[in-house]
């Protein structure tokens, strides 16, 4: 049976990811539009051939949903996730699942009490390059250590409402960081120690509180430890995780993944193209079957409360200047 999916916030990552990864999918049929510009809504109604409204709320009493994808500022995201529940419909949402932790396990109790599925869209995991990882680390002995870094550069870091933590529940660390977060989740778990430093200031000219730059260390009692940089003004663009162990190295890059040995010679490596043809709509199709109960949801409210504790314990480290266990606040 195909779906019947609507999409609310039509920003540059639903048109550039969603919207086409729901057009490639046979799992599921686009139907409605939701975007708070009606001049948006006026042009891709027509383009798509669907519904569009500028009311999430009346999109959901007016059309029979099976799921929607969220794509709304963070600040937004409760709201709309609230009534999708309310309206017994489904949710793939763009990252973060919350603002907060505490926000993270209300709206997990919200999901559970209406019997609804809540999928975050992580599209790494639904990448080969990034699934190649765990396969190429248990090749180079012991881990010893991880050397991370996601950088991009931003030229007015207060614009809009990434730059207010009000809005944004936090800065780098919160928002493009959540990818980097969330693969140190996947491939390590979630750390005993955090130490975490963070700036506001590349453009002291500009009124903002969202930190644009950020550097955490993390430690795990087994004795592997790893530090990341995140920066929203720190050019060039760079994604990369680097794993070292007794018996080699493992480097992963956006659009490649390596082994090599300690001496830095490269042992096998794995290419991808840029864009990542199938990865939105490997999503989409996964979240189908987890709706039917062919698969699991690997991105669900129970696993994004760690992501939330991992982000939480940063903040917390800044404002203490102290080390803080991410699993004592679970």
């Amino acid at each position: 049976m195909t779906l019947r999916a609507a999409v609310v916030g039509l920003g540059a990552q639903a048109r550039e990811d969603h919207l086409p990864g729901l057009a490639a999918s046979d799992a599921v049929e686009l139907i409605a539009i939701c975007d708070d510009n009606p001049d948006v809504i006026h042009e891709l109604q027509y383009e798509l051939h669907v519904k569009g409204y500028t009311d999430y709320r009346e999109m959901f009493a007016s059309e029979a949903l099976d799921l929607v994808v969220v794509c709304v500022p963070h600040h937004v995201g409760r709201d709309v996730v609230e009534c999708a529940a309310e309206h017994g419909v489904n949710v793939l949402k763009e990252k973060p699942f919350a603002t907060s932790l505490g926000e993270a396990r209300e709206l997990a109790a919200i999901c559970d009490g209406a019997g609804i599925k809540l999928m975050v869209t992580l599209q790494r995991r639904f990448n080969p390059i990034y699934s190649s990882f765990i396969q190429l680390a248990d090749q180079i002995g012991t881990p010893i250590v991880i050397d991370a870094q996601y950088t991009l550069h931003i030229e007015d870091p207060s614009e809009g409402w990434r730059g207010r933590i009000a809005q944004a529940g936090g800065g780098c660390v919160i928002d493009m960081g959540y990818h980097l977060v969330d693969m140190i989740l996947w491939y390590f778990g979630l750390p005993d120690r955090i130490i975490a430093d963070t700036s506001a200031s590349a453009r002291p000219d500009r009124a903002y509180d969202a930190e644009d730059t950020a550097l955490v260390h993390f430690a795990y009692d087994s004795g592997l430890y790893g530090s990341a940089l995140l920066s929203r003004f720190i050019g060039p663009k760079s994604e990369q995780i680097r794993l070292v162990g007794s018996k080699g190295i493992v480097a992963l890059e956006r659009g490649r993944i390596r082994r090599l040995d300690n001496h830095g010679d490269v042992i096998e490596s794995l290419t991808r193209e840029q864009s990542w043809p199938a990865a939105a709509t490997a999503q989409i199709d996964h979240f189908a079957r987890v709706l039917d109960g062919t698969r699991t949801n690997p991105s669900g409210p129970a696993e994004h409360l760690a992501h939330l504790a991992f982000i939480t314990a940063c903040y917390e480290s800044v404002r203490h200047r102290t080390a803080i266990n991410p699993k004592e606040l679970l």
